[in-house]
């Protein structure tokens, strides 16, 4: 049997990481097989549609959907045969979702896949499963696959949030934090609680406790929202007491989408943090007939660099599909400014924030006086204390909604070429940051990844006003720049904030009754 390379699989190892021994060829694991959809070249020209601001917020129902731009039966019957022929066992084949997740053992799928997997160790990673080269399908299902996510184990992303460091303030002076409703109307949001929508978030490890919710949400006098947990890849809210650790990013994504939209229902995803779970848990989300997100906050990124490009592609294909069916997808763009942590000296921008078909949040330092706001500047407290991702993106092309856009590196300006991030912000700062409440401990926390559920909160708000999804909302936001409040003071490191967009706030941050208006249902 002749086998061919899957497109973008080849896998590169992060820099520093020791090869340290085979692994169990007895070990279990499950693999994930994306396919191709029934209707690409129609998807194609609908998503061309999208793009331009063509189509409704919702561009095609569900039925629809399901009926072109799935996975075909003949596809996943190919993937049974093959599985059958290595005797890998499948665990579930969905058209909806394009995927077959198989099992079998490290040695069936070294087989199978012609890969060979290896025990790595890295000093920021720890020691994950990880392989080199593509992956190798036969002749007859290369056509129909587009990536084949989890034969290896490295974690993908990081969550982005920062706890304020100890602070002693002087004498009469204490520093300044908000709860989100304080947000909510310090940025104008619009009444309502976000009644009959579904806010999907997406966790990648730790966990919550019902009572911190609800002890958190009777503190601030807000209805406790409904809060349901969907394991995914055998995933589970499994909280650690660690409130350093991923608890703390589930715990404020939570707090902060129930607070602004408390009649919202939040339907929290948990899955390995590795490309295939975080996928999977997107994929998942979007199709979940019972919740029906209307909304997906994702707090958990990681630079672009680090991604294979099968991985980038088959997420962006999943990121697609939302803004196609009406779901609004917010993503955190990274604590750690222009280089987004990498360390090699370059700017990098943080992916799935740098998707096309996502809403990137920025970050912001916001000072306010009684119910206004007195200034607002790019979030950056230096090297330890962390500052708002954003830059240009090395992957995406240039959407047509920000053509015409420039970008200040350096003190100098230019035009912007490739996908620029983010597109919005809102106070991310840990010194001027969130009043949350995690595993019993009241705390101040800040990052990117506070934004995200922010914005979430204020899209399910307004879906709730019109009746319908925003959808897709970056070509009728970049269409209406006076909906934001626009932030021309500070950097993150390469970048500048400048009147207009910029690569660290992106359009500014939210002056909430406008974007209503610009997001008024057709």
């Amino acid at each position: 049997m002749t086998k061919q390379p899957v497109s973008g699989s080849d896998k590169i190892h992060p820099e520093g990481a020791k090869c340290i021994g085979a692994c169990d060829p007895a070990e279990q694991i499950e693999v994930i097989v994306m396919l191709r959809r029934k209707d690409e070249a129609g998807f194609k020209q609908m998503m061309a549609r999208i793009d331009a601001g063509k189509e409704p917020a919702q561009a095609v129902s569900r039925e629809e959907f399901d009926k072109r731009f799935t996975a075909s039966q003949e596809d996943i019957d190919k993937v049974r045969a093959f599985a059958k022929l290595y005797g890998l066992a499948v665990v579930r084949a969905e058209t909806e979702t394009r995927s077959v997740v198989l099992k079998g053992s490290i040695d069936q799928f070294e087989k199978a896949f012609d890969v060979k997997l290896e025990r790595y160790q890295h000093h920021n990673i720890g020691e994950y499963r990880g392989r080199t080269g593509p992956v190798n399908v036969p002749d007859d299902m290369h056509d129909a696959v587009t990536a084949v996510l989890g034969l290896d184990s490295k974690p993908q992303a990081r969550p982005h949030f920062r706890f304020r460091p100890p602070f002693r303030p002087a004498r009469g002076m204490t520093p300044a934090s908000f709860t989100p409703v304080d947000l909510a109307r310090l940025y104008d949001f619009p009444d309502g609680d976000g009644a009959g929508q579904c806010i999907a978030i997406i966790e990648l490890g730790g966990g919550y406790r019902d009572t911190d919710l609800s002890a958190y949400f009777s503190k601030l006098g807000v209805k406790a929202p409904q809060v349901v947990a969907v394991g995914v890849d055998n995933a589970k809210n499994a909280p650690s007491g660690n409130p350093n650790g991923p608890d703390g990013e589930v715990t404020l994504d939570i707090e902060i989408a129930g607070a602004i939209a408390p009649g919202a229902r939040i339907a929290v995803y948990f899955a390995p943090n590795s490309d295939a779970g975080f996928v999977d848990a997107v994929n998942r989300a979007l199709h979940d007939s019972a919740n029906k997100p209307s909304v997906i906050s994702i707090s958990w990124g990681g630079a672009e660099s680090n991604w294979s490009s099968q991985s980038i592609s088959a997420f962006n294909d999943v990121l697609q599909s939302a803004a196609a069916l009406g779901v609004t997808v917010c993503a955190a763009s990274g604590d750690s400014g222009s280089s987004d942590g990498v360390g090699d000296g370059a700017d990098h921008v943080d992916f799935p924030a740098s998707s096309p078909y996502v809403l990137g949040c920025g970050g912001t330092s916001l000072s306010a006086s009684g119910t206004g706001i007195t200034q607002e500047v790019v979030w950056n407290d230096g090297d330890q204390g962390g500052a708002g991702g954003g830059g240009v993106s090395g992957v995406f092309a240039l959407p047509v909604w920000q053509k015409g856009l420039s970008v200040t590196r350096n003190g100098t300006q230019a035009a912007l070429a490739q996908r620029g991030v983010p597109d919005v912000a809102g106070d991310a700062s840990p010194q001027t940051g969130y009043e949350v409440l995690i595993d019993g401990e009241e705390t101040v926390v800040g990052g990117t990844s506070a934004v995200a559920p922010l914005w979430a909160g204020l899209i399910a708000r307004i879906n709730t006003i019109n009746a319908s999804p925003a959808g897709f909302v970056n070509p009728k936001l970049y269409a209406t720049k006076t909906a934001f409040r626009d932030i021309t003071q500070g950097n993150n490191g390469s970048f500048s904030a400048a009147a207009g967009w910029d690569a660290c706030t992106g359009m500014g941050s939210p002056d909430g009754a406008k974007i209503a208006a610009a997001l008024k249902a057709a």
